[in-house]
């Protein structure tokens, strides 16, 4: 490699320096006579030509119309005649685009099948995808010593708005609450509970198709009603109890929420 020559004196003495440096380190060879900035950007690559292929239909979990998706749920929703038919029908379903997108399996329910009070969530979170079970990580557990406290806990039949659990626990999309939909209104037609308690702005969006943000809707009673059945309950909103690990200074409320719907219950009776 060639020294240039029109550097000064100072610039001269630098560079002999720098030499003497990578020498002693060990650098004896160059491979390039002209400098290179390393940490320029990359030219980006040439296109590649794309050769025409004919169509490939999809057939991964999810891909179907949302609307197409939600009409086939709805038509095997029908045909259960139970619960246990109904938990089949999810497992097998795959109009869902969270079924393809990690999940282990698909996660339904827990509880009593006649129970008087249905609730219901979000989504699975990464423990109920590993056991099978809806609410049986840190904020099922929260959830199961509230309902003890209310006197609650055999009285319950717990789901959630979507079946697989969302990537990284996100909440669920309006589009995948709609197509699991049909499965949710089937169990509430299964199970007719006396009261249901929605946990979370998500749950009440796909159930109420409520606007409203959770703090306004929570303690609050509204009315569900499915269109076919003359199936109806009156409805509770209240928070999530994942948002109650977060802050603990709102379990307050939803001790309230709960009295009153335990309150519900027992004039029901």
């Amino acid at each position: 490699m060639n020294a240039p020559t029109d550097i000064s004196p100072q610039d001269g003495r630098a560079l002999e320096a720098l030499m003497a440096f990578w020498a002693e380190a060990g650098v004896d060879t160059a491979f390039e006579d002209a400098p290179v900035d390393r940490l320029a950007a990359p030219a980006p690559p040439p296109p590649v030509p794309v050769r025409p292929t004919a169509p490939v239909a999809l057939a991964a979990a999810g891909t179907a119309d949302p609307d197409t998706a939600a009409a086939e749920a709805r038509a095997l929703a029908a045909a259960c005649a139970d619960l246990d038919a109904l938990a089949a029908a999810i497992a097998a379903f795959e109009g869902c685009p969270l079924k393809g997108m990690g999940a282990r399996q698909a996660v339904f329910s827990r509880g009593r099948p006649d129970a008087p009070l249905m609730i219901i969530g979000e989504g699975p979170g990464a423990e109920e995808d590993a056991r099978g079970q809806p609410f049986v990580g840190r904020a099922g557990q929260l959830l199961d010593r509230m309902l003890t406290a209310a006197g609650l806990a055999d009285q319950v039949f717990i789901t959630n708005t979507v079946f697989w659990r969302p990537p990284g626990n996100r909440t669920p999309s309006p589009e995948e609450q709609r197509v699991c939909a049909p499965f949710v209104e089937r169990a509430f037609a299964l199970v007719r509970p006396r009261v249901v308690l929605l946990l979370g702005a998500a749950a009440a969006r796909s159930v109420l198709r409520a606007e409203e943000g959770v703090m306004k809707l929570r303690g609050q009673w509204k009315d569900w009603r499915l269109p076919e059945g003359a199936i109806e309950a009156p409805v509770m909103t209240t928070l999530h109890p994942a948002f109650l690990l977060r802050q603990p200074q709102a379990k307050g409320a939803v001790w309230s929420d709960l009295l009153e719907v335990a309150a519900r219950l027992d004039a029901g009776r």
